[in-house]
């Protein structure tokens, strides 16, 4: 994700974050970043270190679930050489690294509490020991974390240390989902289309039709700003006109009618229109006169009633209907839809 996109956006739960982050910036103390994925825990944290007095220092990032338990601790505060096998020449950690300047730890909440014990020493008393030896080492490092975990709620439990979690949150960044943030949806999917159309050398940014919008704002974004990216810029890639509106989004990047794990059409729930009844606000069949124009008007019912209920995702759609894409295409073509609902 590109730097300082999630600081885009309009909505109130939105600047309120960003107000809390400019107001933590300055200050020396930890601060604890709380986000569900994708809400941009790393983008914070970069901030509150570019805002501060140590920004042309270094931020040093530590990622605490991509390493085993055996080396998380040599990571964050280094080895002598020799200090267990493989450890062929002494080597600085984390803390080390990030002196004078700012220490993010990203899934802080994966850390053992065995680690957590010795990161609790380095920020109480400043000072940080290699494996391997007796001697520590003072380390002057603002710390960020960041989790997506209730880590009061583990400290309840009796997994995670309740004195490190009372040293580590002097204030507490809480990043609102997507979903909470009204507004910004179209603010955020504008951008990240103008930049893929632009990736692209279109002559110009056409936006996005109604329906297609329509479906960007009632979807849920369990992966937040994360996920909207790239639902938008892969909706905008396989766009082949860039003079019309962009009309067709697609959630799921693994969906397709011939995944091994397609799953087989639901029934048809009771308010959706079947072969044995015509549609709703339709002439009954013994009103009917032309048996053509009714059973086009009962297609084009069902087409219409279908595109609604897939929030007007075209392949969800087919699929719903029993029908390849191509051939959903097809009909709302020859029923003058493709207009209508953006295709």
């Amino acid at each position: 994700m590109e730097r300082d996109v999630q600081f885009l956006g309009q909505s109130e739960a939105f600047l309120d974050a960003v107000d809390r982050t400019s107001r933590a910036a300055p200050m020396r103390r930890p601060v604890l970043v709380i986000g569900e994925r994708g809400t941009g825990k790393e983008l914070v944290a970069e901030r509150l270190h570019r805002l501060s007095r140590r920004w042309d220092e270094p931020l040093v990032t530590l990622n605490c679930a991509a390493l085993p338990e055996t080396l998380i601790e040599a990571e964050l505060f280094g080895h002598e050489q020799g200090a267990f096998t493989g450890a062929t020449r002494a080597r600085a950690g984390r803390f080390e690294e990030a002196d004078k300047g700012t220490l993010f730890l990203d899934e802080l909440a994966t850390l053992s509490m065995g680690a957590q014990e010795r990161l609790l020493r380095a920020v109480e008393y400043g000072e940080v020991t290699r494996i391997g030896s007796s001697r520590p080492n003072k380390v002057d490092v603002r710390i960020v974390a960041a989790t997506n975990e209730n880590l009061p709620r583990l400290a309840q439990q009796g997994r995670f240390r309740a004195d490190l979690l009372d040293r580590l949150s002097f204030d507490v960044i809480t990043l609102p989902p997507l979903r909470a943030r009204e507004g910004d949806i179209p603010v955020l999917s504008d951008h990240f289309g103008r930049r893929m159309a632009t990736e692209l050398h279109w002559e110009q940014w056409p936006g996005f039709s109604p329906a297609a919008m329509r479906a960007l704002e009632d979807y849920a974004w369990p992966g937040n700003v994360r996920e909207l990216r790239n639902v938008v810029e892969r909706a905008v890639y396989r766009w082949d006109d860039w003079d019309r509106p962009v009309g067709h989004v697609q959630f799921d990047p693994f969906e397709s009618p011939w995944s091994p794990q397609a799953s087989p059409r639901p029934p048809a729930s009771a308010d959706e229109p079947t072969p044995n009844a015509p549609a709703s606000g339709h002439a009954s069949f013994d009103t009917v006169s032309d048996l053509r124009s009714a059973v086009d008007a009962y297609e084009r019912a069902i087409l219409e009633h279908a595109l609604g209920r897939n929030r007007y995702n075209q392949r969800q759609t087919a699929k719903a209907l029993g029908l390849t894409y191509d051939q959903l295409r097809h009909c709302m073509k020859k029923h003058g839809l493709n207009e209508a609902f953006g295709g």
